[in-house]
């Protein structure tokens, strides 16, 4: 259990007068007003595909990873469905529009954006947090300038239910965070509509790729999620922590300066977990130096290239590789070398190194032609305890930026 009264954070990246303030002050506010006795570890992350694009996704997921679809519902809107893990992990939950012209402020915030328009309906939405009760949840919050979702104000109404409440999205992510007061499993009790079964074909997709998976080895050794990385602005990057810890019961582990990248890298993670993979930590990435002053220094900017071109949004999802080795090969290694044969590509090679020191090995993958997140696999060598090294996020951030360019005229960023 970390006590945030008495923890410093860890990294070399420097705070703002601002942030050292109220960092402690969100901390007693949230004690003094019951959310952190209301609020528990995160229950599950929800992503929506473009109509259409669920089953692909869904068979994707099969293959890259350990979320096996356990049960499907139908909403006015949209198709729900309900993915796991192992059962003390968080749940994946998977909704797609029922009709290509289905539009909310999800898609109108992705075609402000050239690299998000060709999939406008395809985000990350957020986190939702297990709840004693969503109400005092909302009574917590909202007198904290805290918005949520209610009847007509949106149109999913998953984002508004009796027993599942979101936030609206925030002005420095453009993420929810949602809260459930019931077991996220039982779709009966969210009252999320009447279940339905895909058709043998849609299925046939899915269970293909499982047995794919199985059948190069990878099934087991990819893990549950380990953290999600957010990309936002230099100047938002304080905001949107202190403002997500308002939110749920995490602390300020720390950042670290990548200043090869020109940027930090900041984690908050759950205070009360034996394992990180019951309530994966909250990444959040930002440039040093907003771009229209970095012109002066011309240092490289991809995580603010990312936000420009992407908008604020979820930049990857990270799965945790067990520590081990197949033959003479470790496991990160030899995942990648299975799921590129099975047709997965990547950006660029596995970096860093797990000798007879703790260390860390990780890669990204391509972002999903379906929910636009990059994978990533990461492998925590004799007990490492955190969540990069400086040279390897460099590496990975360097691979991710030349595939996330915007050409237009003259210009490439």
């Amino acid at each position: 259990m970390i006590d945030t009264s008495t923890y410093t954070p860890k990294g070399d990246k420097r705070n703002s007068e601002f942030f050292v303030e109220y960092l402690p002050k969100v901390y007693e506010r949230r004690a003094a007003s019951g959310l952190d006795q209301v609020v528990g570890r995160m229950a599950g992350v929800l992503v929506q595909v473009e109509h259409g694009d669920a089953v692909a996704y869904l068979a994707e997921l099969a293959a890259m990873g350990p979320y096996r679809l356990v049960d499907s519902r139908l909403t006015e809107t949209h198709r729900v469905f309900l993915l796991q893990s192992q059962p003390d992990f968080p749940r994946l939950v998977v909704t797609e529009p029922l009709s290509p012209s289905y539009e909310d402020e999800v898609t109108r915030w992705n075609e402000l954006y050239p690299l998000s328009r060709a999939k406008p309906n395809a985000r990350y939405i957020g986190e939702i947090y297990r709840a004693d009760s969503v109400a005092a949840v909302r009574e917590a919050l909202e007198p904290q300038n805290i918005r949520f979702v209610y009847e007509g104000d949106q149109a999913n109404d998953l984002y508004c239910r009796e027993h599942l409440t979101f936030t609206f999205l925030s002005d420095f992510t453009y993420n929810r965070v949602g809260y459930v007061d019931v077991d996220l499993d039982d779709l009966d009790d969210l009252g999320l509509g009447e279940r339905f079964t895909l058709s043998s074909e849609e299925q046939g997709k899915i269970d293909a790729a499982a047995a794919l998976q199985a059948e190069h080895g990878v099934a087991g050794l990819v893990l549950g999620l380990d953290h999600m990385a957010t990309r936002i602005l230099a100047g938002e990057r304080e905001d949107a922590i202190l403002e997500y810890l308002t939110m749920v019961p995490y602390y300020f582990w720390g950042a670290y300066n990548i200043s090869e990248m020109n940027s930090s890298t900041n984690v908050t993670r759950h205070p009360d977990v034996p394992d990180d993979k019951m309530s994966p930590a909250r990444v959040f990435t930002a440039n040093n130096t907003p771009s229209f002053v970095n012109s002066f220094e011309d240092l490289p900017m991809p995580t603010e290239d990312f936000v420009r071109n992407f908008g604020r949004r979820m930049h990857h999802m990270a799965y945790a590789v067990t520590d081990g080795h197949v033959v003479d090969e470790k496991n990160v290694d030899f995942v990648v070398r299975q799921l590129g044969e099975m047709g997965t590509p990547f950006l660029a090679k596995v970096v860093g190194e797990c000798k007879d020191e703790p260390n860390l090995k990780q890669i990204f993958s391509k972002a999903s032609p379906y929910s636009v997140l990059i994978t990533e696999y990461i492998e925590r060598c004799h007990g490492y305890e955190g969540f990069f090294t400086r040279d390897n996020v460099a590496a990975l951030t360097a691979a991710a930026g030349e595939d996330e360019r915007y050409d237009h005229g003259h210009v490439f960023d």
